[in-house]
């Protein structure tokens, strides 16, 4: 009786084993479809090719908004990026998107600051909004932090626009000075 229920609880080990190892040679094998797919993006982009990304691997998406982003085509980046970002719930590919997307309008603000400043506000100021997004969901990422930083210091935002407004001072309309009169003012 004794030998009997070793066998079965070694058969159990084993089925339980089994099992875990074909959950794990699936996920293998996805990660590997996935790194095909982001080499694959960005041969494509570096070719000037169509996408042909598959629409569920948002890693590979990712790769292929930042492989445009760096070839220079920034509407078809954004509109990559901006289908990660969700509306709800962020995950790592959303906040990852979010970081590069912010990355990307920086990099923009700073090559049009050489022509000047009135067309590289507008995309600093995009940059900022978007690591400001991405602080709002995750405080603790530093590299946000100090790309923030380093948008504020190109763009600082006026403190005036945000201060409470201050007690003006009444004007008033006679002044009376000591030992002169109206007539010796200008």
């Amino acid at each position: 009786m004794r030998r009997q229920t070793l066998h079965v609880a070694f058969g159990a080990a084993a089925l339980l084993f089994t099992v875990v190892a074909l959950y794990q040679g699936l996920r293998l094998n996805r990660a590997l479809q996935v790194n095909q797919a982001i080499a694959s993006a960005e041969d494509r982009v570096r070719d000037g090719k169509g996408s042909g990304v598959p629409s569920d691997a948002p890693q590979a998406v990712l790769a292929r908004a930042l492989a445009l982003s760096k070839a220079g085509d920034h509407d078809t980046a954004l509109k990559a990026y901006n289908s990660l970002i969700p509306r709800g719930p962020m995950d790592d590919v959303g906040r990852a998107a979010l970081f590069d997307l912010g990355n990307m309008y920086l990099r923009q603000g700073i090559d049009l600051g050489n022509d000047g400043a009135a067309a590289s506000l507008p995309m600093i100021e995009l940059a900022k909004k978007r690591y400001r997004d991405l602080l709002r969901v995750d405080p603790g990422d530093w590299d946000a932090r100090y790309n923030l930083e380093r948008a504020l210091r190109l763009a600082p935002e006026e403190q005036e626009a945000f201060a409470e407004p201050e007690n003006e001072p009444v004007e008033r309309r006679r002044v009376m000075l000591r030992g002169m009169t109206t007539e010796d003012l200008p």
